[in-house]
């Protein structure tokens, strides 16, 4: 599967909301954050009152018939990955770290429901192991905390 552009955290508010709103596993050579994604509230309709006029006589207009809601389907899964000069080291030892985590989640995002945000944060010893045991781990993280996605 592709890791497509509208699958990535990109905004630090996005970044902010997993890590407050959000609850975190840790995975040993990487800490897996994840929340749901964040609703846009949508504001309160305008009423044509003005603050202080009850005595106008002019008419309300009527209410705009209520639409049915329509179940739209959930984003998908979101990534963001957090590779710190502190933790990994220079910034070729980031760059890899951070292109081995986009590949796990690419490789197995179907394990992620949709309608989530995943924040990775890799720790030092992520450019130590091997490829297929991040892969196991981030596995196991899926299976622990979403049990009914789809394997």
């Amino acid at each position: 599967m592709r890791f497509r552009a509208e699958q990535h955290l990109r905004r630090q508010s996005d970044f902010d909301h997993v890590r407050t709103h959000g609850r975190r596993h840790d995975c040993g050579a990487f800490m897996l954050w994840y929340a749901r994604q964040a609703t846009v509230g949508t504001s309160p309709p305008a009423t044509s009152e003005v603050a202080g006029s009850t005595s106008d006589p002019t008419p309300m207009p009527a209410p705009a018939p209520i639409a049915t809601p329509v179940q739209k389907k959930p984003a998908p899964a979101r990534l963001g990955v957090v590779a710190s000069r502190s933790a990994i080291g220079n910034a070729v030892q980031r760059a890899r770290a951070k292109r081995r985590l986009r590949e796990v989640f690419r490789n197995q995002q179907q394990r992620v429901p949709d309608g989530y945000d995943i924040l990775l944060v890799g720790r030092s010893s992520l450019n130590r192991l091997e490829y297929p045991e991040i892969e196991r781990r981030f596995v196991d993280a899926c299976r622990k905390l979403f049990p009914s996605a789809q394997a």
